[in-house]
């Protein structure tokens, strides 16, 4: 595969349209099958980014467009996960909607601040970053049956909301910059604010974490930082993975699942490190 600064992309941060959308089947045909995996992954544990983004760097985007790229290809399975969930959300508490203003402002500014983040620092920080993401999805099922016995009658004053409203801020700010592991860090926020129904709180931190990627891939999008075949092999493939996910995760089981996840994030956290 042709590495950054040749073929495929500039050695900018940006797309350069001057390398045309040319792909050649190979490539195509392993991003495809990436997002078919990541959207699977999502359909039954989460954590799909974890396994996109060090593809999308293999196969030859510099990092931030490989970050920039994923976040637009794996923005559409979202769609799918709001749906799945809308019996639960129908009793979601109105107020608890206010959580996307802080949603969308902080999935501005970490989008901005990865456009203004310098190829060679982000670098730096990814293999950090994908560790941070890789122990939070470990703990992701400890914190679900922590949540399941937390009391929420003792944490819905309006001083707990103001807090999760900071909170979810950082969480936005986080998703625009690097994504992965969000969904952990709402869950805990939500049960704080009361939320005992582990079904509605996924759903809604569904709702959260698509508008924090959608507001991410827009600013993406308009400054021109995404891979545009890539985005559309892969959403296509995270498409048909999350629609078909809930038939095989029958089979081979969502702890497998989340196995492979962890191992994939550990690996290509050492593999980064090691190239430091």
């Amino acid at each position: 595969m042709t590495p950054p600064g040749g073929g495929w992309l500039s050695g900018s941060t940006h797309y350069d349209e001057r390398s045309g959308f040319s792909m050649d089947f190979l490539h195509a045909a392993i991003s495809f099958a990436t997002g078919l995996a990541a959207g699977l992954i999502n359909s039954i544990a989460g954590g799909g980014t974890l396994l996109t983004f060090p593809v999308l760097r293999w196969l030859g985007l510099n990092s931030i467009t490989a970050n920039a790229t994923s976040t637009v290809a794996l923005w559409p399975f979202t769609l799918g996960g709001v749906f799945g969930y809308r019996r639960e959300l129908q009793s979601l508490n109105r107020r608890l909607l206010a959580l996307a203003v802080p949603s969308i402002l902080g999935g501005f500014v970490g989008a901005l601040l990865l456009r203004l983040t310098p190829s060679s620092v982000f670098d730096r920080l990814v293999p950090y970053l994908i560790l941070f993401a890789t122990l939070l999805f470990m703990a992701q099922d400890p914190i679900q049956k922590l949540l399941k016995t937390s009391h929420p009658e003792a944490h819905a004053s309006s001083t707990w909301f103001i807090g999760a409203m900071f909170f979810q801020f950082a969480v936005g700010m986080y998703g625009g910059y690097f994504g992965a592991g969000i969904g952990i860090m709402m869950l805990a926020a939500l049960s704080i604010l009361g939320l005992t129904d582990i079904h509605q709180m996924n759903g809604f931190k569904t709702i959260l974490g698509g508008i924090i990627n959608f507001v991410a891939a827009l600013y993406f999008m308009f400054h021109r930082m995404v891979y545009w075949p890539d985005v559309g092999v892969m959403a296509v493939g995270s498409i048909l993975g999350g629609y078909f996910g809930a038939g095989l995760a029958r089979k081979i089981g969502r702890t497998a699942v989340r196995r492979i996840v962890v191992l994939v994030g550990f690996a290509m956290a050492a593999s980064l490190f090691l190239k430091k």
